[in-house]
């Protein structure tokens, strides 16, 4: 499949956004129809939500499996008061849904399924020693992962891992596949099986 750098998506996004596209339910919708079409309903879910958007659609496929029966915790680890404007939105309606958010892990369950929405393709520095303890804790659950975008503690457009990385079975990126996950290293090995929903947006040619 084709790939792409994170200023190439970003630039799609913008051009989707600016043209009256909403694309974080899109987003949110096309994640929970993922775990919907290989889950039942009684399988319990944890959304990890992110300090931005990546976790505005981890909130959106949160709220979306618990109308359809699933049992679903958020842990957003960064709370709700700095989260962008869509991201907030997204998780008002996971509160107004009935959806309870904690803000660590010692409080949450054990799920049968995570979903990863920490950072997306967003991130660039190492992950602090907090974030690291969260990625361990998950990865040392030993279930079924599904991130969003690119697994967390990974450069998306390297494939570079920054720290250890959540260990996806699969990845769902938006828009478009990073380069990072199409290189053989850290960013194609965390990634599990790869998918794309475009979520109606259109991009260029692959360089």
């Amino acid at each position: 499949m084709p790939s792409y750098s994170v200023a190439q998506i970003r630039r799609a996004e913008q051009l989707a956004l600016a043209a009256g596209r909403a694309l974080m339910p899109l987003a949110g919708r096309a994640a929970a129809e993922f775990i919907a079409a290989r889950f039942p309903p009684d399988r319990s879910i944890l959304a990890l939500a992110g300090p931005g958007n990546n976790g505005g659609d981890a909130l959106e496929a949160a709220s979306r499996l618990l109308a359809l029966g699933f049992a679903v915790q958020a842990v957003l680890p960064s709370g709700p008061a700095k989260l962008p404007p869509d991201a907030a939105r997204a998780w008002a309606c996971w509160r107004a849904a009935g959806g309870q958010t904690q803000e660590t892990l010692a409080s949450a369950a054990v799920p049968d399924i995570v979903i990863d929405g920490l950072f997306g393709i967003g991130l660039n520095r190492t992950l602090d020693t907090a974030w690291q303890a969260l990625v361990d804790t998950v990865n040392g659950w030993n279930v079924p992962v599904l991130a969003l975008d690119v697994p967390s503690g990974i450069d998306a457009d390297t494939g570079a891992a920054l720290g250890r990385p959540i260990q996806a079975h699969w990845t769902l990126s938006f828009i478009a596949t990073t380069a990072g996950l199409t290189r053989p290293g850290p960013g194609q090995d965390a990634a599990g099986e790869r998918y794309v929903d475009t979520l109606g947006v259109t991009m260029p040619p692959a360089d």
